[in-house]
This record gives C-alpha cells, structure tokens and sequence, in this order.
C-alpha cells in the first residue's frame, strides 16, 4: 500500500489539506495527517479546528512514499519554519521521493532551492518564491519528483494528480466520476 503524510500547521487551509486527504483515503492510500505543532489540534486559516492523527514527533517516516504540504496562511510560513520537517523535505528529496505542495506550500520547497531547474505552479502572487523554478500556470504541475497546485479552486485535481501518480490515469478518472467532478 502506498504511504503519504500530510503536514498541518496553525493556519493551514482547510480545503487543501481535507480535499486531499479525502480523495487519497477513498482511493484506499494511506494518508495520516502529522501535526508540526505541540499537540494533534490544529487550527485552518478559517479557524476551524482538526485533529490530526499525529504529531510530528511521534510520526514514523518508515515507508512514507510522499510528503504533502496544504498552504494557507501563515500555515505555509510555520511549515517553513519547522526545521525537522525541512530537514525531511531534503531527505526525500535527495532518496528521490514525491514531495507534493498546493497554493502557496510550494514555496517552502523553492525557498530551500529544491525546485530550480523544475516547472512548478503555485497562488498567484507567490510565484517570486520559486526559486529558479519554471513557473506554470496549469492547475497542476508534475515534474520529476514534485507535484504542485494552485490554491484551493484546484484542490481536488491536485488530489487526483497524487492518486495518478500511485494508481494511475484509470483510478484517477474513475474516482472523478465517484465524486461526479468534471475537470
């Protein structure tokens, strides 16, 4: 079975963590969300608390296939800040696994220089943080060992993206129709 995590701090947007999530757990791939703050509460951009499964702490990296990042803000900027979680961001990176971020998460991964030389999109705006990146404007991006989304009106194509990635283009469409979206 595929393993994700997904990554919550104070401030996430709600959308783009639990859209995901919910696609990836109806696709049978395992998703635990990993809290980056003291305790498994976590607190949306829209004040709406979620627990998380787990916190970063107490998580097990052992056979995480994809690290996930929601953006919102200041989610995006406390996920940045989180170093035990960068740190893993480059160990994936350098192992050569997926690393996936929506709206403005990926730039965490062009602020730490991981996204030069790759096309990459994000919320408009945030495009100056993806350092050497080639920006695109499509819904999602995929390029190499990262996927990337535009903000929470994309959020479930980023979700089917991640689902293509480990099911393939089948699996993908056949859950769009489960959920009746038309891309």
């Amino acid at each position: 079975m595929q393993k994700t995590a997904i990554f919550l701090a104070d401030g996430f947007e709600e959308i783009e963590a639990l859209t995901v999530v919910d696609l990836l757990r109806r696709a049978k791939i395992d998703i635990t969300m990993v809290s980056i703050m003291e305790s498994k509460s976590v607190y949306g951009s829209h004040e709406i608390a979620v627990e998380a499964d787990t916190t970063f702490e107490d998580f097990n990296f052992s056979g995480v296939d994809m690290l996930i990042l929601p953006g919102g803000q200041p989610g995006t900027r406390n996920l940045y800040a989180c170093e035990p979680l960068k740190d893993k961001i480059k160990e994936f990176n350098a192992e050569g696994k997926m690393l996936a971020a929506i709206c403005a998460a990926p730039t965490v991964y062009g602020k730490m220089g991981l996204l030069k030389g790759k096309k990459a999109t994000c919320y408009p705006g945030c495009e100056v943080d993806l350092t050497g990146a080639d920006f695109q404007t499509s819904p999602v991006v995929k390029d190499g060992n990262f996927i990337t989304s535009r903000g929470m009106g994309t959020a479930i194509d980023f979700g089917l993206a991640i689902i293509e990635h480990f099911q393939g283009i089948n699996a993908a469409k056949d859950m769009a129709e489960r959920i009746v979206y038309k891309a």
